[in-house]
């Protein structure tokens, strides 16, 4: 065949395959358009899943009626004009493709009126860009898209489409995820004339928190950290989940660029990274955060429907998204979460003095007195554990205080309270003014460990400590290659070793951080975890995942008895290290039960 110029409508028709994939696709470039037209009301009326009937209708300044063919022709578009527009996009739409899109493969009515005009203008179109007759209509100022009978000229298309309540489930969570990106806007959403979804106009942070709310649930903002970062030119604000609040899926993960909403591998690899070593394998984050940057560092129109953006300084916007999200996580401490009192949370400072004095926990299980007996307690009352109030004392003779904590100020407690019992050798049962702690003791002693190791490797300070006699050790002759090829690794993290056979290494020192515990086992462990790994790139590009290793295998083991100093010790370790709420796999260290749900579970007051 001859080479020949496409009907106009068939051109249409191909650009729709790419903009037009479903009822909500039509629904995204129409509400966007309402966006750019400064609407601050947008009515959203839905027909069987919106193959039957699609129809917007803003409040906004509405299009003239010389421009309105021009709305429904191709590659006509208000909002740019040069390519140094194109360069540096502010709007929402701007390549004037949507509706002659839309309108090649359904049928399609524009109605727009604007502030000065007697009479709003309606035309309709099919996709040829052709007899368009505008006709007087006594439509309000601002727009109205009627978009009906979806793909009826192109059944191939039409027969993809899923279910009604399918097609609708798309649309419904597309509406909710954009009223989360303009809060200035009011939404209402209607399925076969029944309202679905509505907000107001959200401009208080009460406001917008219920906007956020009625999306994300209200346990979201109520297990969820605010994020206000800026640097380099790049600002990072909403609100991001704590790791122990995540979900099986990724169907709460909201990111909007300039006010646009994208899905961005360089921004889920970002996040990814910040939530590494706090979220539980298998888990996914939840989060609704907003990334402010110049339009001119970030090209939105390198995807066809607008999804996917292109950052010009991709490693910029990388480790600053993964820098403020790190530091918001990191920033979460007990006193924090659990949002005690003024009178509890104003006089205690873990980095003071009275906190700076810890216990050495050990890995051997014969190190405690408590392990060689069973737990005994007594009936009479003066051998019970102290209660909250008596402890006070007790705590400042224990950090050897000069002055008793409550005499500087009254009920002057550290937010984890004070230990009272060890239960199963396992869990820290600790009383604070507000109800009770729960703390796995290995998991919460993992990640303190953890953190000091991370502090002490990037200073180049993990201290060694020889040992007494040096312990030669069989390994494997895999685990032996592993110690002989890393031994500079290994000595940076405390481990000073030598292989003296095709299957035997020598220990030689150990990291003083973890005393004169089963050394041999705990080397063992780390070596076992390396190999398990699989690493093919070099040990040292995986430090955390090793330091995480050793703070695990290094750390004080369930089933031994620990002494109330030593639970104390780590409690007040807890309110001063990062992420302590989680261990390095992600699960939660500690619980609280206030004294309204203790007295739930008996029914008092009831």
């Amino acid at each position: 065949m001859r080479i020949h110029a496409l009907p106009i409508q068939l051109i249409n028709q191909i650009a729709a395959g790419e903009v037009v994939e479903r009822p909500a696709s039509v629904v995204k470039e129409l509400v966007e358009n309402c966006f750019d037209a400064g609407a601050s009301q947008i009515l959203i009326e839905i027909e069987q899943g919106g193959t039957q009937l699609i129809k917007i209708r803003d409040n906004g300044c509405g299009i003239e009626k010389e421009d309105l063919p021009l709305a429904l022709s191709r590659h006509a578009t208000s909002k740019i004009a040069t390519l140094q527009d194109l360069e540096q996009v502010m709007s929402m739409g701007f390549r004037g493709e949507a509706l002659p899109s839309i309108s090649s493969v359904a049928r399609l009515t524009l109605i727009s009126r604007v502030a000065d005009a007697d009479c709003a203008w309606r035309v309709t179109a099919d996709g040829r860009e052709q007899d368009f007759n505008p006709q007087p209509d006594p439509h309000p100022l601002g727009t109205t898209v009627d978009v009906r009978d979806l793909f009826y000229n192109t059944p191939a298309r039409r027969k993809f489409l899923k279910a009604e309540k399918t097609e609708f489930a798309h649309i419904e969570t597309l509406i909710k995820r954009m009223a989360l990106s303009r809060f200035d806007i009011g939404f209402i959403l209607q399925h076969n004339q029944r309202e679905v979804f509505a907000c107001r106009p959200a401009s208080s942070d009460v406001d917008q928190a219920q906007r956020v709310a009625s999306v994300c649930g209200s346990a979201f903002l109520d297990n969820a950290i605010a994020v206000d970062f800026e640097a380099s030119g790049l600002q990072l604000t909403g609100w991001v989940g704590l790791p122990t609040f995540s979900r099986s899926q990724q169907d709460m993960q909201f990111f909007y660029v300039n006010g646009r909403l994208i899905k961005d591998k360089l921004v889920a690899h970002a996040i990814k990274q910040a939530y590494q070593d706090v979220l539980y394998h298998g888990r996914h984050p939840v989060f609704v955060l907003y990334l402010t940057l110049d339009p001119a560092l970030v090209d939105v129109n390198a995807h066809p429907a607008k999804l996917e953006v292109r950052f010009r300084e991709g490693r910029l916007v990388h480790d600053f998204l993964f820098t403020a999200l790190h530091r918001s996580l990191a920033s979460v401490r007990p006193t924090e979460q659990l949002q005690t009192s003024a009178t509890v949370t104003t006089f205690y400072d873990p980095t003071s003095a009275s906190a700076t004095v810890t216990a050495t926990y050990k890995a051997s299980p014969t190190s405690s007195s408590y392990s060689s007996r069973p737990y005994q307690s007594s009936p009479q009352q003066s051998t019970l554990p102290l209660r909250v109030e008596e402890q006070v004392d007790a705590y400042a003779k224990l950090y050897h205080v000069s002055q008793p904590l409550s005499e500087q100020q009254p009920q002057a407690l550290p937010p984890l309270g004070f230990a009272v019992a060890h239960l199963h050798n396992i869990y820290i049962l600790s009383e604070t003014p507000e109800g009770i702690i729960l703390v796995d003791a290995h998991a919460a002693h993992e990640r303190v460990t953890y953190e000091r190791l991370k502090a002490l490797y990037q200073q180049g300070a993990i201290a060694s400590q020889p040992l007494l006699l040096p312990i030669k050790i069989i390994v494997s002759s895999a685990e032996a290659d592993l110690a002989e090829q890393e031994q500079t690794f290994f000595l940076k993290l405390g481990f000073e070793l030598s292989r003296t056979g095709p299957e035997t290494v020598v220990l030689r020192a150990a990291p003083a951080l973890f005393g004169q515990g089963d050394m041999e086992g705990l080397l063992r462990d780390v070596l076992s975890d390396i190999m398990a790994q699989g690493m093919s790139q070099r040990i040292q590009e995986k430090t955390n995942a090793v330091l995480a290793s050793v703070a695990c295998h290094g750390s004080v083991r369930a089933q031994r008895r620990l002494t109330i100093p030593e639970m104390n010790a780590l409690l007040r370790d807890m309110e001063k290290t990062e992420r302590s709420g989680q261990c390095n796999h992600g699960r939660p260290t500690w619980i609280a039960l206030s004294k309204q749900e203790l007295d739930k579970f008996f029914m008092r007051g009831q």
